[in-house]
């Protein structure tokens, strides 16, 4: 059907008029759409209806001829383009219901897909999103982040003597999740930590992020060189360091806790000792190879021996590594070189092992040197520190609590899915084949 415009220049009355007929050519469906909306004013109310897929329906018939109802759009994948071509439908669509206040609920009632609005190229336009958008920004601002929480988590962590090493930091780390600490510390030096933190030499030291001093539960007498009270050597029995002790060995220890407390979820190794450290490989004693082998990575299969069947499924294991067990650090003799490669050895063999058998993960940290008493002993610490700070590709002091918050994070939920690994946390200092500082390099 053609239509008759007025046309201004038409003849006299007196002349025939003559009829002009124009063809229209047809609009694209979205703008067909969009004229319907905007351009059709009904005499009757304008109701949505809800029948088939959403469909758009005019109710009474208007006294003119209506068109039939336009199905929305399927849904697509959107775009920036698309979303703003849309925004025009958003105040049509509220003049059809008359108010902005009733928008919303057509909005959801119309929606089958996303929840955010009814026509979805109009997801970021409009009263639509401004609603949506003010809930996800309430829900970010009370955002806390990612949380490590520990909260009825136990920890029994090996190797704690003093308040400036990484079992104490990591018992910091574990302690300000939430974790309840229990702690082994080697018998001879037992008196003196337990009179310490008594008298409140470390109360300095236990601060924890919240202000709140660290509490230990219960502080166990420790010796992981020894499983049972039956490999305890009489010279060990007569040594007065040990007089006034009992129930130390690993397997007593273990025993100890388990009528003490029930289950633990999270065991941390962090001994170690050599005691021909000092010596070279080539100038290391049977013995003495041994003894750091026992002391040092052997300790830890006793440990998660024993304490494996009071471990709650889902726990974690984390013991300490250095990066002599795979690069050579001359000084670093007496057999520790071999003892840290058989403890990250043996780190992945127990992955499998426990995990099958106890659903218990197994990790350890490679950590770069820090100043503790115990690593004095090693006679050029001081040195190792210096030459990881000039060479490590983060140039500055590595930190207890940063092995700490390692330890923490590893025995948490957020590492469920990591077991048998070796993480470091070093300052990046493993990642270099080249020292800088190396004179050939000045010259």
């Amino acid at each position: 059907m053609g239509c008759q415009p007025l046309n201004p220049l038409a003849p006299p009355a007196s002349q025939p008029a003559v009829s002009v007929t124009v063809p229209t050519k047809p609009k694209p469906h979205h703008l067909r759409r969009h004229a319907f909306f905007t351009l059709f004013q009904p005499s009757s109310p304008i109701k949505p209806t809800h029948r088939g897929r959403n469909r758009i329906g005019l109710d009474p018939t208007p006294p003119h001829p209506a068109p039939p109802p336009l199905p929305l759009p399927r849904p697509r994948p959107e775009s920036s383009g698309e979303m703003a071509a849309a925004r025009p439908c958003i105040p049509a669509c509220q003049r059809l219901l008359g108010s902005r206040a009733a928008l919303p609920s057509f909005a959801r009632a119309l929606s089958t897909q996303t929840g955010f609005a009814s026509c979805r190229k109009t997801a970021s336009a409009g009263p639509f999103v401004s609603l949506n958008h003010k809930r996800f920004a309430v829900r970010a601002m009370s955002a806390q982040g990612l949380p490590i929480d520990l909260r009825g988590k136990r920890a029994f962590i090996a190797g704690v003597a003093d308040d400036n090493g990484y079992g104490w930091a990591i018992a910091k780390a574990l302690a300000a999740a939430g974790a309840e600490i229990l702690v082994g510390t080697w018998v001879p030096a037992l008196n003196i930590f337990e009179t310490s933190l008594r008298r409140g030499k470390f109360d300095e030291s236990r601060k924890l992020p919240d202000g709140s001093l660290m509490e230990i539960t219960k502080v166990y007498p420790l010796d992981a060189v020894f499983d049972s009270p039956e490999d305890v050597p009489d010279d060990v029995k007569a040594n007065k360091r040990y007089a006034g002790s009992s129930n130390w060995t690993v397997k007593e220890v273990a025993e100890t806790v388990k009528n003490d407390f029930g289950t633990i979820d999270i065991l941390v190794h962090s001994l170690a000792n050599g005691p021909e450290v000092k010596n070279s490989l080539l100038e290391t004693s049977r013995k003495g190879y041994l003894a750091a082998v026992s002391a040092s990575s052997y300790s830890f299969i006793s440990l998660l021996q024993h304490f494996l069947p009071i471990m709650n499924p889902g726990g974690a294991t984390i013991s300490l590594t250095y990066i002599a067990s795979e690069r050579t650090i001359p000084g670093y003799g007496g057999g520790m070189s071999s003892a840290k490669a058989a403890l990250e050895s043996d780190t992945r063999v127990l992955a499998y092992e426990a995990g099958r058998k106890g659903k218990i993960r197994v990790n350890t940290i490679s950590a770069g040197p820090l100043g503790s008493r115990a690593a004095k002993a090693i006679g050029f610490i001081e040195k190792m520190i210096e030459y990881s700070y000039v060479n490590a590709p983060l140039q500055k002091e590595l930190l207890a609590d940063e092995v700490g918050n390692t330890a923490a994070f590893l025995a948490s939920p957020l590492a469920s899915a990591i077991t048998g690994s070796t993480i470091y946390v070093d300052n990046g200092l493993n990642t270099m084949g080249l020292a800088l500082d190396s004179p050939t390099l000045s010259t």
